[in-house]
């Protein structure tokens, strides 16, 4: 069936082929539909197997592997960490990726899958793309109908993350309850709804993971500074400068979580 799919699209929709197809080209047929960096993770698990090597081996680089299965840095970098928070590998920063015992055992085939599949499970690299592209529409309409209510709740939220920054914690409370003010400020439910499936992504294992590696304080010190850009504009009812001003903090996330792992 998938011979058929390629056959039929490839030829008459090239630039479909590519989208659907670039990121698994060494893929063995999939029975369900499964996040591509999911997909990754279990290919990679079972070609360390294959290839014979043994616990505590270090594997090539991350842009390596990244070349060598076809895929961007940013599904291998997910699946990289999936693997971490499955204990198949160990991840040392400045040092390189490592195999463990337990990436050498057979996967049984009820662990090819998460026990759950929903918010908790979506690529955290994925999730920072759709934020970029949902919240800075949010913003700019957040411009335009908030109320002073609103405002007061956005500020209240900036002050919470100053406080966490102050404690060295991660101003996590402070920078959810600033975006979820600004989605309740759209009058929107619907987008309300959305906002949070985003932040219950946040909470899952391998976006916590990923945030342990990038999140430090000279990085909440930035975004707190991005927050306050955008907030700055609502207050002025900036419509353009608030969606400009929320794409590029959410784009600069992206990077920061993206950013070059040493020599991982």
């Amino acid at each position: 069936m998938h011979d058929t799919i390629v056959q039929l699209v490839r030829p008459i929709y090239p630039s479909v082929y590519s989208l659907i197809f670039a990121d698994l080209r060494m893929n063995s047929p999939v029975q369900e539909p499964q996040r591509l960096y999911r997909q990754l993770a279990q290919q990679l698990r079972e070609w360390m197997l294959a290839s014979g090597f043994e616990a505590g081996a270090r594997l090539p680089a991350e842009r390596d592997l990244a070349t060598q299965w076809g895929v961007s840095r940013s599904s291998l970098r997910e699946a990289v960490i999936a693997l971490e928070v499955e204990g198949a590998i160990e991840v040392r920063t400045g040092s390189g990726i490592y195999v463990t015992a337990l990436a050498l055992k057979p996967l049984p085939v009820t662990a090819a899958r998460p026990a759950t599949v929903g918010p908790g499970d979506w690529g955290p690299l994925e999730v920072m793309q759709a934020r970029e592209l949902i919240e800075s529409e949010m913003a700019a309409l957040a411009a335009l109908n908030a109320s002073r209510s609103d405002l007061q709740a956005m500020a209240k939220a900036l002050t919470q993350m100053k406080k966490e920054i102050g404690r060295n914690q991660v101003p996590r409370h402070g920078d959810e309850a600033f975006h979820m003010a600004i989605a309740k400020a759209c009058g929107n439910s619907v987008l309300l709804d959305t906002l949070h499936g985003y932040w219950q992504a946040r909470s899952g294992a391998i976006f916590e993971r990923l945030s342990d590696y990038f999140e430090k304080p000279a990085s909440w010190q930035t975004a707190l500074a991005e927050h306050e850009t955008i907030y700055q504009a609502l207050c002025e009812q900036d419509a353009l400068g608030a969606k400009r001003a929320m794409k590029h903090h959410l784009k600069q996330t992206h990077k920061r979580y993206n950013a070059h792992w040493h020599s991982v």
